[in-house]
């Protein structure tokens, strides 16, 4: 089996379109089965969130396909339950999500109803379906990374959707090879005991994916396009977050 993780897409639907291209030309020459596993944060940031949405759920590249669950899916769907307690989201990228369903203003209320009406079922069905974790072969993909110490069976969902440092820090060698997004890195950062394959889409215009196939480990990615003032604003962001 060939695995291909994708990392953080975050409304750049353009990225991902691309990035499908890439991959199903790189399928042209392989003839065996192969899983697509998305790593979560589908949404805000990016202008596109339907557009994303639209594309993951009529994709058809790979023999399968698995879609986990990112923190921003998480915030996006407890402010369509709870809008006055998840007001951050909108902070976070939730107002250009938002937007891309043409869904705008100021009263946190009156925008969660108008995006849960505006939002088709099939987009609302997908994220409340989205899984936090998968396990295949010698790898564990999730989304933010997994709790040390902790046997991946036993990993709480918040850690699986939301850990940094303590994960980031660690050098142990978990059972099998962690393979995450959620925390930004110029480029896909590959090493022994975990693998991060977020780099910054949004803002950086490179959207990347790591092909996975026995021992062998390569980096599949768009060609990042982006201004130097564009790239500090986003590290300010995704810092203060």
């Amino acid at each position: 089996m060939r695995y291909y993780a994708i990392g953080d897409i975050h409304g750049r639907a353009d990225l991902l379109a691309e990035l499908h291209g890439i991959i199903a030309k790189d399928l042209m020459s392989f003839s065996g089965a192969s899983t697509i596993i998305y790593l979560g944060d589908y949404v805000d940031r990016g202008s596109d969130t339907k557009g994303v949405l639209d594309q993951l759920i009529s994709s058809t590249i790979g023999t399968t396909r698995v879609f986990l669950k990112g923190n921003h899916e998480e915030m996006l769907l407890e402010f369509l339950e709870h809008p006055m307690k998840a007001q951050r989201w909108l902070a976070m990228g939730g107002v250009e999500a938002a937007s891309s369903y043409g869904v705008s203003g100021t009263d946190v209320r009156r925008v969660a109803t108008a995006l849960a009406a505006a939002m088709p079922k099939t987009h609302l069905g997908f994220l409340r379906g989205l899984q936090v974790s998968y396990s295949a072969d010698q790898f564990f993909f999730c989304h933010a990374g997994v709790r040390p110490g902790v046997k991946l069976a036993k990993q709480d969902a918040r850690d699986l959707l939301w850990i940094k440092g303590d994960f980031l820090n660690s050098d142990e060698m978990f059972e099998k090879i962690v393979v995450h997004g959620h925390s930004p890195v110029d480029e896909v950062d590959i090493r022994p005991n975990r693998i991060n394959v977020d780099t910054r889409a949004y803002a950086s215009g490179r959207l990347s994916c790591v092909v996975l196939d026995g021992s062998s480990v390569r980096v599949l990615a768009t060609t990042a396009r982006v201004t130097f003032r564009a790239k500090l604003r986003a590290w300010l962001r995704d810092w203060l977050r």
